[in-house]
């Protein structure tokens, strides 16, 4: 008697739902909205000052109180109309936009209002990465590109109507294409690309509009005939990594639609400096040496507070001449607080400082303080400091 032929199985697609059972809903997908206040210290201030609405508006050291060395802060829109932009020297700023108002900064209120806009974005995702105090990435749960485009808006009217804080959002499936988007939302837009955009997003723009490549990485591109990134699509990433490292594949993984990601959730930022321009030029390190300390207690202890640790820490000295010094050195184990970025920093400016000294001798302009290699902090680090001096008891050990 022949055994009856084994029955295929039934295909997932096929099966009846249950009388009363609720219908399959897919799982959502995972977007990143990336947000960045637009024109943050001046937004700050006209929250307090809106009859200077629409008119041009510079924050940083008033001209009008002397001589300064400071630079400009943040500026309106209408301000940049001028040629008026972040870093531009005060001087320089007066001159190309006379009729502008300045604002002191205040960055007791930058620094509240920061978190005040964090604590709103927390309230659309459990994932939230601050990278610097105006930008912020979080990971959204929304079932397509139009779900996750509605809650970017919603974002952008929620900070507008509590905060009064106008923001540009860019929203993708991976954050390096989501911090793009948001570039090219400003000012004001949402700007979502779908995944089978994204090659056709990012082949026309030029290379400078990837997040980490700078002047110099720029130059070397072009070098190589590489002008936009879609000129990456066709080149071997191994050929790449060889003058560029892991950035190479990186970028050319991007201009192929294959972003590539570290984790889950958004990436960690890779760099994160602050610096002090003096007054006047310094010859003595008895001044530039307490300025070293004060940039690395803020910036350790500004990365604290966002549960960031760093790997690297670097300093570098501008001269008078506008030329530059840096050094840099990878620290023993990933660290966090100021303490050892404080440490680490003022023995790497010693060291400029001292070969400086064997040659032109020139007084500094600009102290800089960097840290790289941030990563996300998985639980609080011991400090010896926090540990008695006395040898533990038996029962201690």
């Amino acid at each position: 008697m022949a055994l009856p032929l084994p029955m295929s199985p039934t295909p997932v697609t096929s099966r009846r739902r249950l009388p009363g059972a609720p219908p399959e809903v897919p799982p959502p997908e995972r977007w990143v909205a990336y947000v960045d206040l637009d024109a943050f210290y001046v937004s700050c201030e006209l929250t307090s000052r809106p009859e200077l609405a629409g008119r041009p508006v510079i924050v940083g050291p008033p001209p009008t109180e002397g001589p300064t060395r400071g630079v400009v802060l943040s500026a309106s829109y209408e301000a940049r109309k001028f040629g008026v932009r972040s870093a531009l020297p005060v001087a320089a700023a007066a001159r190309l936009c006379p009729d502008a108002t300045w604002i002191p900064p205040d960055f007791a209120k930058y620094e509240r209002v920061s978190e005040e806009v964090r604590a709103v974005l927390r309230r659309f995702s459990t994932t939230v990465t601050p990278f610097s105090i105006d930008e912020a990435a979080l990971v959204l749960d929304a079932a397509d590109a139009d779900a996750a485009g509605e809650i970017a808006r919603e974002i952008q009217r929620t900070l507008a109507a509590e905060l009064r804080l106008p923001a540009s959002i860019g929203v993708a499936t991976t954050r390096l294409v989501a911090k793009i988007a948001t570039d090219r939302a400003k000012p004001g837009g949402v700007r979502v690309v779908r995944p089978e955009e994204v090659a056709s997003f990012v082949a026309p723009l030029p290379v400078r509009a990837v997040p980490g490549v700078g002047p110099k990485t720029e130059e070397l591109l072009k070098s190589h005939r590489i002008t936009t990134v879609g000129e990456l699509a066709s080149r071997s990433p191994a050929e790449l990594a060889r003058s560029f490292g892991a950035l190479g594949r990186e970028l050319v993984a991007l201009a192929r639609g294959r972003p590539i990601e570290s984790s889950d959730g958004p990436a960690a930022p890779r760099v994160r400096s602050t610096d002090h321009t003096f007054a006047a030029d310094v010859d003595r390190w008895e001044d530039v040496e307490p300025a070293v300390r004060a940039l690395a207690g803020s910036l350790g202890a500004a990365l604290e507070r966002e549960g960031l640790r760093y790997g690297v820490a670097g300093v570098s000295l501008r001269w008078s001449d506008f030329t530059r010094s840096q050094h840099g050195r990878a620290l023993s184990a990933a660290q966090e607080g100021s303490g050892a970025l404080e440490a680490a920093a003022v023995r790497l400016a010693r060291e400029l400082w001292t070969l400086e000294r064997q040659g032109r001798r020139r007084p500094v302009r600009t102290v800089s303080v960097r840290v790289e290699r941030l990563s996300e902090r998985a639980g609080r680090q011991a400090r010896l400091d926090e540990y008695p001096t006395r040898a533990p008891a038996a029962e201690d050990k």
